[in-house]
């Protein structure tokens, strides 16, 4: 009897242990599976988010603010404003647009709509640049675009985080009417303006391969891919400033911000050469802060809330 409780015994232990190998494999494919459906690749664990962050980027705000801008084109700087746009929500994986659900396969993620308005003699330049990046900080931004209108016509360029990148490009310059293209995942200048926001001290330095914003490589016709950089963060008591420098092209940008958290954007400025042939010459685009709130903007489209704009100096 005694004998046949220990056999019994043994038994249930290898089938508990059986049972547990078989639900750690379903965990295991069930992850790979979420992985293979989101087609996104993610290579470093999740960042814990702080009550802080929680408290300032789950209130229902979204954090607005405007700069002073002075910006270089066709040999000349021009005076414009520009807007940083923050504000979290959740993404679709697959779909890789704004969750209208909640659902626990979404993505949250840092939203940044960075916005450039200047004139260039008679006519007008509109500049909007969307990053989508994982408030956990633990893979590329999934999404990025970016588009830009003057009275020469439009471009539109849109990056998605799948397997590869995967780029669509529209353009009513010849040699760049319509593309579709991938790129290995290197480290992107547009998500590096949300990373800032989320997890400065981890800013990627040294030597590197970063491709540049979508509207650098737009406004001087840079074929978008990869180029050698170098990338620096320089830390003070109250500032941070972050430059990348891409000796190739001739450029480099530089990003100030307050060196503790929410680490808001003071400044910036982006050197390079401007105008044509023997013309042209190196000048420094610059971006000086005017005033930031926190708003549901989405919600404030009545005439009474262009006080608003006027408080943001816009």
């Amino acid at each position: 009897m005694k004998k046949s409780l220990f056999l019994f015994g043994i038994l249930g232990v290898l089938v508990i242990i059986a049972c547990s190998n078989i639900k750690a494999d379903e965990n295991i494919k069930s992850t790979e599976k979420t992985s293979t459906e989101n087609t996104t690749t993610i290579t470093k664990p999740t960042k814990e988010l702080s009550e802080e962050f929680k408290k300032y980027w789950y209130a229902g705000n979204a954090e607005i603010t405007s700069y002073k801008l002075e910006q270089a084109r066709y040999g000349e700087m021009r005076e414009g404003k520009a807007v940083l746009i923050y504000v979290t929500e959740d993404f679709l994986a697959k779909e890789q647009v704004k969750a209208d659900y909640q659902n626990s396969d979404n993505i949250p993620v840092l939203k940044l709509n960075a916005t450039k308005k200047f004139n260039t003699g008679i006519y007008p330049y509109s500049i909007m640049q969307s990053t989508f990046y994982p408030v956990t900080d633990n893979q590329h931004a999934i999404k990025i675009s970016s588009s830009m209108q003057e009275w020469c016509g439009h471009v539109y360029a849109q990056l998605n985080n799948r397997e590869k990148y995967e780029l669509t490009s529209h353009s009513y310059f010849q040699g760049e009417a319509d593309q579709n293209f991938e790129l290995n995942k290197d480290i992107l200048e547009n998500e590096l303006w949300t990373k800032i926001r989320i997890n400065p001290n981890e800013l990627p330095q040294g030597d590197l391969k970063i491709i540049p914003s979508l509207e650098y490589c737009r406004l001087k016709h840079k074929e978008i891919k990869a180029y050698d950089a170098k990338a620096t963060l320089q830390k003070d008591a109250n500032y941070n400033t972050y430059t990348i420098e891409y000796p190739k092209l001739n450029r480099s940008i530089s990003i100030t911000f307050t060196a503790s958290f929410p680490y808001e954007i003071e400044s910036w400025t982006e050197t390079f050469k401007s105008g044509f042939g023997a013309n042209a010459k190196e000048l420094v685009t610059k971006a000086t802060k005017l005033k930031s709130i926190k708003s549901p903007y989405w919600s404030k489209n009545s005439n009474k809330d262009e006080v608003l704009r006027k408080e943001l100096g816009l």
